[in-house]
């Protein structure tokens, strides 16, 4: 009899923590959905007004000045997306300005045309209000985590409309090879709840049908050849989006010069390139990529350079946006060569180049499902696990940790490059 009451015991004990999970993650989901909806029609509305309104390019200088005066301000100096997956590897305490910080940052640079996405934002929002809700409930250092995790999940579920995705991404982004399975319930369901909050304000969720394309050995091969080169692409981008902080900062120490230089840069190479395409997140040309297989031949390169100039330099966004642009665009332009069609090659390069920059590939292989729909879903998987393998160790934040070996079955616990 006592044994059977201690069983009965144990198994409440697990109801309990499953009910109180279920209630926190709808609480986390309703707040940071509602914050991110809003995140996501202010940066959609500045790119709105952008579009319409050409000449404020030439404020980028005064923006960037303005982005280093909140921040300096502030006292977030160098706060971003690192400090939100180091708070979930060594418990570091996030601040809640951050929020409304990142939040205003991002919008400027959208509404000025820095070349940035909305992910690293919605990240260090999601995370930092998590965080904050946990304070407010005095939730220990380990629950701290996992609530941390579902806010991350809701804003990008929020953003995004690819729940899934969001759930499994802020899992598998803070150290590849070891999942929080623990915490996979309060993200999975702050992440729908956050979905459920975007839907009913109107936002429309990302998808594009690129057409069913039978499997075929030689479709086969010419998948692998691709994902060859969006894994190496991606290792680029990784490369000159680091680098370009570290000469930036070297070159200009003071943090307003640095944005006002920024600003300078990216109108000359507005004028350059003689396009605006590379401006602000570049939705547009995405799109054109993946449903009329669109692309000027070198946008990627382009874009790599634009997005580097202004993370580097101080504006504020996100960078997954910029590898979906950079993916789509070089499948859609090396796609045909090869004998793919374009639209299906730039749904293979958007989710290669995602999946090689973040070492990310379970979220990869579902994030091709809830764009694109599964039927592709093998060359997608394919190409995802050849880009993840051969992209090494680069990736696109330096706190993230990559627990095992691509290469063998090996523990080597070491941060992305």
């Amino acid at each position: 009899m006592s044994e059977l009451k201690e069983k009965i015991l144990y198994a409440g004990r697990y109801f309990r923590t499953f009910y109180r999970w279920l209630l926190l993650a709808t609480v986390v989901g309703a707040v940071c959905g509602l914050v991110g909806t809003a995140f996501n029609l202010a940066v959609t509305s500045a790119t709105e007004i952008r579009q319409a309104n050409p000449w404020l390019i030439y404020l980028l200088p005064a923006g960037g000045v303005l982005i280093a005066g909140l921040y300096w301000i502030s006292n977030l100096e160098g706060e971003g997306t690192n400090n939100i997956i180091d708070s979930i590897h060594e418990g570091e305490r996030l601040p809640i300005l951050l929020v409304p910080i990142i939040f205003i940052s991002t919008a400027v640079t959208h509404l000025l045309g820095g070349s940035a996405g909305r992910e690293g934002a919605a990240l260090q929002i999601g995370g930092s209000m998590g965080y904050g809700v946990g304070s407010l409930l005095g939730l220990d250092e380990k629950d701290m985590r996992i609530i941390t995790l579902s806010g991350m999940s809701a804003v990008f579920a929020a953003l995004f409309g690819t729940p899934l995705t969001a759930t499994i991404f802020a899992l598998e982004v803070i150290s590849v090879g070891i999942l929080y399975y623990s915490a996979f319930i309060p993200c999975l369901v702050s992440s729908l709840v956050a979905y459920a909050v975007s839907r009913l304000c109107g936002i429309v969720p990302m998808s594009f049908m690129v057409g069913f394309v039978p499997m075929d050995v030689v479709v086969i091969i010419k998948v692998v050849i691709l994902s060859v080169l969006c894994a190496v692409v991606s290792m680029l981008f990784c490369v000159v989006m680091h680098k370009s902080e570290r000469i930036a900062s070297a070159a200009v120490k003071n943090p307003f010069l640095r944005g006002a230089v920024g600003g300078v840069i990216l109108i000359a190479l507005t004028f350059i390139v003689g396009s605006t395409a590379y401006n602000g997140a570049g939705t547009d040309v995405i799109e054109a990529a993946l449903t009329a297989g669109k692309a000027p031949d070198w946008a990627f390169l382009w874009k790599i350079l634009f997005t580097a100039v202004t993370i580097g330099c101080g504006f504020k966004g996100g960078e997954i946006v910029p590898t979906f642009f950079i993916g789509a665009t070089l499948g859609c332009v090396a796609g045909p060569i090869i004998g793919l069609s374009a639209p299906f090659a730039a749904s293979l390069g958007l989710i290669a180049v995602f999946c090689g920059a973040v070492n990310c590939p379970i979220a990869s292989i579902i994030l091709s499902v809830e764009l694109f729909g599964s039927e592709n879903l093998i060359y997608c998987a394919l190409a995802c696990g050849i880009s993840y393998m051969l992209s090494g160790y680069y990736g696109l934040y330096s706190s993230q940790k990559i627990m095992y070996s691509k290469t063998r079955a090996e523990f080597i616990n070491r941060h992305a490059l």
